[in-house]
């Protein structure tokens, strides 16, 4: 057994396998059923799953590398994008080089989508896309994990309760990043935090920062962190699918005090994230860190301003921020029509306007905090003011 076999994605020689495996997975079957004929699946399930897996059979016949099998979906992908938002349009993608690879570290809004906005840059880019991290929370079907494998995710242990477990599991993924970047020349992409920021607060953790260094203690931080080409990433949602749900838990945690997960919460929320509509969506990569930072404190405190000073903003953070009764007085930040054409802001308006008259008016506040926190941050940075 491989050193990191029990965290790494899965291999070319064992895609024939996997891929097998899944096409017989019951529960699977059920998803692509439910998922394709939501209107039939309860009565004629019993039919339509197994020819599901006759044309998928067909569909992935002969696929034997992940990079085939990329290629393969990469239209189905294509086609939920064109579906789900009115665009995708991404920077700084042409400073990459092929034959180099990258740790892209990214503001963290959708379990699903963060890293396939990501992936469909680089794709399209013409370069290999990066290995994925995903948290093993949401890897507790079989048939997901072996998705999620399949498309190069790598296994994040945080269901690990021991102190000294938990510091064997990040030195394990420590150095599975080292060895990715440095030894099979194959990029990473990371969140920034654990778990979304539902507040749209985007911040980076230290202890992310720390991990990375690790396997490597004996050598410099900042060298480390130099050679690990560390790259900020800010990827902007103009409407997030899942802000409904997001508002109803933080309400729920600020006149409670805690939160609890129902069975099923995180698959309806990858459902929601994917399918649902987002609007207008943005990539950002900025310039690999190549200042020597000593400390992971001043590090984070770079990568917060790079990833909230690349984030884009639309009309709909303008609106929030103006009705956000803690918008920050100290800080110059224009009108929704001081910046943008009336015919988009109004179209603007009225989206938003559906949205709060959906949101049951105790939730609104937390709405509206949502979209309108990237605005204060951004302009905070931009002032040069600490966030």
């Amino acid at each position: 057994m491989g050193e990191f076999d029990a965290i790494r994605p899965y291999d070319d020689s064992e895609v024939p396998a996997v891929l097998a495996r899944l096409l017989g997975d019951k529960a699977f079957l059920d998803i692509l059923t439910h998922f394709r004929f939501p209107r039939f699946a309860g009565a004629f399930g019993w039919m339509l799953k197994p020819l599901i897996a006759y044309r998928l059979r067909r569909e992935f016949a002969g696929i034997s590398s992940v990079a085939t099998l990329q290629d393969k979906v990469e239209f189905y992908v294509d086609h939920t994008i064109e579906r789900a938002t009115d665009g995708v349009t991404y920077t700084g993608v042409e400073q990459f080089k092929s034959g180099s690879a990258y740790l892209f570290l990214a503001n963290h809004r959708d379990i699903v989508m963060d890293p396939a906005f990501v992936n469909y840059a680089i794709y399209h880019a013409g370069l290999p896309t990066p290995r994925i991290a995903i948290g093993d929370n949401l890897l507790q079907k079989p048939f997901v994990s072996d998705l999620m494998r399949l498309n190069k995710s790598f296994i994040v242990h945080r269901s690990i309760n021991g102190r000294r477990e938990k510091m064997a599991a990040y030195q394990l993924l420590s150095a599975y990043i080292n060895h990715s970047i440095l030894n099979d020349c194959q990029s990473i992409w990371i969140a920034q935090a654990e778990g979304r920021a539902k507040d749209g607060d985007d911040r980076t953790e230290s202890a992310i920062l720390k991990m990375f260094h690790m396997s490597r203690k004996d050598e410099p931080f900042g060298e480390v962190i130099k050679s690990l080409n560390l790259t900020p990433v800010s990827i902007s949602y103009e409407y997030d699918p899942c802000d409904q749900a997001k508002a109803r838990e933080l309400y729920i945690r600020a006149t409670t005090g805690s939160y609890t997960k129902v069975p099923g919460e995180d698959d309806a929320s990858i459902a929601k994230g994917i399918t649902g509509y987002k609007g207008r969506v943005h990539v950002n990569f900025a310039a690999p860190i190549g200042e020597l930072f000593e400390d992971t404190k001043q590090l984070a405190i770079e990568m917060d301003r790079q990833i909230l000073g690349g984030y884009r903003l639309f009309p709909v953070h303008y609106l929030a921020y103006a009705q956000w009764s803690n918008a920050d007085p100290q800080l110059h930040v224009p009108s929704a029509t001081e910046v943008f054409p009336a015919e988009e802001l109004a179209k603007a308006q009225q989206e938003w306007q559906s949205r709060l008259d959906a949101c049951p008016e105790e939730h609104r506040p937390f709405l509206v905090l949502q979209y309108a926190t990237p605005v204060r941050n951004q302009y905070r940075v931009k002032a040069g003011l600490p966030l």
